[in-house]
Order: structure tokens, then sequence, then C-alpha cells
């Protein structure tokens, strides 16, 4: 059921799931608005307690994202214009990446530029066969200014990224897979629902479980081994004292499945 509608970004909510869709047709461009809707959706729902698991999709099946507005990008007339609008997105992105719940991105479609940004923010990525990556923003005489240069090379290494930046050529979802950008191929047609059944998966976990889990991830990755294994450990008492701990060894135990009040 949708629970709020901006011009670009709507939400609707199911079984503790939500369907984040960037509806800007046709190729659902990242404009400041866009940008702006996004990060007000990001964060109702991580306040959300109705929310376990978001759904990051474009709408209709041409785009997930193919980028930012190229127009509004013409308009920039100085440096500063320039750094603001790559502060503004790196923030949107940021507010993904360090959701207190897991991001999935549902790729149905062009994925280029701002657009594959985007998804390198999201903490899963399920692709469409047909789907296309890259970033090409060279070809526009620009850099990634969202993200890019900094997620690209975490993700699929240091000569890849290199390679996918400088030339701003574009690859198949295949070649995103075996590079490891994704986690999923599917057919087309099937992207939202893999999207939606691997959603609900996770929402059957507890909550408390699922939250430390991303954030000794997030920030082990920061940190360096000793310090992230410390992180770890703290992360784990937190989770083994909580009820839903308790409930799960007491379910696995009693060999039923567990039912999880999410505290």
């Amino acid at each position: 059921m949708p629970v709020t509608s901006g011009q670009n970004v709507k939400v609707a909510i199911e079984d503790r799931v939500a369907v984040v869709t960037i509806d800007h047709r046709p190729v659902n461009a990242l404009d400041r608005q866009t940008l702006e809707e996004l990060g007000q959706a990001m964060e109702a729902m991580a306040g959300d307690p109705s929310v376990k698991v978001v759904i990051l999709t474009g709408g209709g099946s041409l785009a997930f994202v193919a980028g930012a507005d190229i127009k509004e990008v013409s308009q920039l007339g100085s440096a500063d214009a320039a750094k603001a609008m790559a502060t503004l997105g790196q923030s949107v992105f940021l507010k993904i990446q360090r959701l207190n719940k897991p991001v999935i991105a549902a790729i149905n479609g062009v994925c280029l530029g701002g657009g594959c940004e985007l998804a390198m923010a999201c903490h899963l990525r399920i692709s469409g066969d047909r789907a296309r990556f890259g970033q090409p923003e060279i070809n526009l005489g620009i850099i990634p200014g969202w993200g890019g240069t900094q997620r690209l090379p975490r993700l699929i290494g240091r000569a890849k990224a290199i390679e996918w930046i400088l030339t701003g050529d574009m690859y198949s979802a295949q070649e995103a897979l075996r590079l490891g950008l994704v986690n999923q191929v599917v057919p087309q047609d099937q992207v939202l629902k893999v999207a939606k059944d691997f959603a609900r998966k996770i929402a059957s976990k507890g909550l408390v479980a699922i939250q430390q889990s991303l954030r000794a991830i997030e920030e082990g990755l920061q940190l360096s081994l000793e310090q992230g294994l410390a992180r770890a450990a703290e992360a784990f008492g937190l989770v083994a004292s909580s009820e839903d701990s308790r409930e799960g060894v007491r379910a696995f135990l009693e060999k039923r499945q567990p039912q999880f009040k999410d505290r």
C-alpha cells in the first residue's frame, strides 16, 4: 500500500518491506528535487518501525537510474556550484549506506553514472539480465561525483575501477556479477519479485541482529582488523543479550522456527 508520494519518489510498504521507487520518467534521472525526495524517504524509512528492509528501484522498464540530470549539470556555472551538487548527492547516498536497515537495489534497467553510484550505496544489488552498468562521466569531460571513485574500487578492485571510470564504457549485468558488483542476475521481468523474496527472507530475522550486523560491517571496513574485531565483539555482546537471541537459541533447541520480536 502506498504510504507517501513525492513528485518523483514513491514509497509503498507491505510485509515489513518498503519499496522506494524513483519515478522520474523516462530514465529516472537524478535532479536536485529527486535527490532531496530520496533523502527524505530514507529518513522516513529509518524511523518507521513497520519497516525492516528497503528495496530501491526505478519506475518503468527502461532504467533503474540513468544518471544525473544532464540539464542541471549543464547549468553549473562555477566550481562551487558543482561541488555543492556533488555534496548533495554524496550526503543522500551516505544516508542509504548508513541506514539502520538493509537496502536492496532492484536494478530493472540502465544503471549508469549517478545511477551506478546510487546502486553501490545500497547494501545488496539484484540485477535484471538486460541491465547495463557503467560510469560514463568521462565522456562528458567530468568525473563521478557521487561516490563512484570511492565505492567502485572497494567493490570491484582498483584496476577494474580505473578501467571503468577512464574508458566510460558500459558493461553487462553478467560482467557486473563476475566482478562482484551485483549479488544476483535474474530475468528482467523478475527483478522486483526476486528482490521482494530476498527482502522478506531478511525481514524474517531479528531486527537487533540485522542492525548490529550492518553496523559491524560498515564500521569495521573503516577500521584496522584489530579494531574491527573489537567492534564485532561489542556488537555480539549487545545481540547475545537481546530477547531475540534468547528466542532464537530456544527455538533451535526446540526444533521450531523462532518468533522474533525485534527486541
